[in-house]
């Protein structure tokens, strides 16, 4: 089973809760588990919003998914000036802002940042899926690896 969306978007905070539906709305359709679901909700929610906060040029970002039978991989891609994620300081304890990448870390499964000076920015998040049994999302990625669909 594999499922692309991409989605090209304002860079406007409204941006935000509607691609959050959009990819949970696929994901539940599938029958991902609840917590999986909700780390990945989060993840995309800091990852959307670093891009409508920092990525100061362009009017415009994408988001592009793919779920390929157990793996969820978001990119969230932007045309700002870049950033070093090394260079970004650990907030402070107790901080309300600058936790989005200390987030993102301790939810995804794997997290790779690149960054084109001057033509923006590449953040890849992975996740592992987990389906409820007997769901869709299962029964597909389990006929692809029985050796079933293409």
């Amino acid at each position: 089973m594999e499922i692309s969306l991409d989605l090209l978007l304002p860079r406007d905070a409204a941006s935000v809760p509607a691609t959050r539906r959009i990819l949970d709305s696929a994901l539940r359709a599938l029958g991902v588990d609840d917590q999986i679901c909700g780390d990945i909700e989060v993840m995309l929610t800091e990852a959307c919003t670093n891009v409508i906060r920092h990525a100061t040029e362009g009017d415009d970002y994408t988001v592009r998914v793919t779920i390929l039978d157990r793996r969820c991989v978001i990119k969230v891609i932007d045309s700002g000036g870049g950033f070093d994620p090394g260079g970004v300081p650990d907030p402070d304890p107790g901080a309300e802002e600058g936790r989005g990448l200390l987030i993102i870390r301790t939810l995804a499964d794997d997290v790779r940042f690149t960054s084109f000076p001057e033509d923006g920015a590449l953040v890849a998040l992975e996740k592992d899926l987990e389906y409820g049994e007997d769901s869709l999302g299962g029964r597909l990625a389990g006929l692809r690896a029985n050796g079933g669909g293409r």
